[in-house]
């Protein structure tokens, strides 16, 4: 049995929701630039190149890459023989969160309340997920989701019937309803199967996943290109000004689901697709 003091977690957190704000991840960056190499358009260009160049200024490291410096989503992987001392996982985490929205000067973009909007001053509390997993270490993966985009997300409980091509429909008309206003090019989250809560958890998580990777199932993995190829050729593009990039990957998590049921949920993130991971 391994001991671990929540002191750790707490700095971790802190760390990489500040680091994840101002620095995008290679293999995202690597992907805006691959993709903005295929464009027709001028306008479309113009736009990555704008792009690019706001990235270049964050990783300075003095402004973050966007002014929604987002819901802190944290995600834990504890394994079964860590023993957390030093006080409440809960609290460690969100005291994390909150000495990153002050150290980084992030924006607080959290409100106690969903009517009454009084701002929490801290960006607290999280999001947080927990699961349980063998071993003896902790994977800490804090992905900062911003709401123009959280906002353009979707969920249906279809029925069987409806197939492959039901379920392939509602997640590109979700995208083309969406339009310009979760800042594409983007990067689709898609949960299928599980129950209505579990679907929307899968979405999220699958923008975890490192782009230029596909779904391991060659069934999934032709799923994602198709919907890829859908996406892209509605022409809404970089910003909402037309191109060939609307979208840049569609990552898809399965689950097993009851008889009755195909839920379908699409977590929509914008081109920043910022997650930063460490294991302690």
């Amino acid at each position: 049995m391994r001991e671990l003091n929540v002191t750790e977690i707490t700095k971790a957190v802190a760390e990489m929701y500040v680091h994840a704000n101002y620095f995008l991840g290679e293999d995202v960056r690597a992907c805006i630039s691959e993709c903005a190499q295929k464009e027709d358009a001028q306008l479309a260009r113009d736009v990555f190149a704008c792009v690019e160049e706001n990235l270049e200024i964050a990783a300075e490291g003095v402004f973050p890459i966007c002014q929604d410096t987002g819901m802190a989503c944290v995600f834990l992987d504890i394994g079964q023989d860590v023993h957390l001392t030093g006080g409440d996982l809960y609290e460690a985490v969100n005291e994390g969160v909150r000495q990153g929205c002050a150290e980084g000067y992030l924006r607080q973009t959290i409100v106690e309340d969903p009517f009454r909007r009084k701002n929490t001053g801290d960006s607290t509390p999280a999001d947080i997920n927990v699961d349980i997993v063998p071993g003896e270490q902790v994977k800490i993966t804090v992905a900062p989701k911003g709401f123009g985009s959280e906002n353009m997300s979707r969920i249906k409980m279809l029925t069987p019937g409806d197939g492959v091509s039901g379920a392939e429909d509602f997640i590109v008309k979700t995208v083309e309803e969406a339009g310009g206003r979760p800042c594409p090019p983007v990067v689709v989250g898609v949960g299928v199967g599980g129950n209505f809560n579990k679907a929307a958890l899968m979405a999220k998580k699958a923008l975890l996943r490192p782009m230029g990777e596909h779904n391991e199932d060659p069934f999934y993995r032709e799923m994602e290109e198709r919907l890829l190829e859908r996406i892209n050729a509605l022409d809404i593009g970089p910003q909402g000004f037309g191109g060939n990039t609307t979208a840049l990957a569609v990552h898809i998590i399965a689950a097993p689901t009851h008889i009755a049921g195909l839920p379908v949920a699409v977590n929509i993130n914008c081109h920043v697709s910022r997650h930063e991971e460490t294991i302690l």
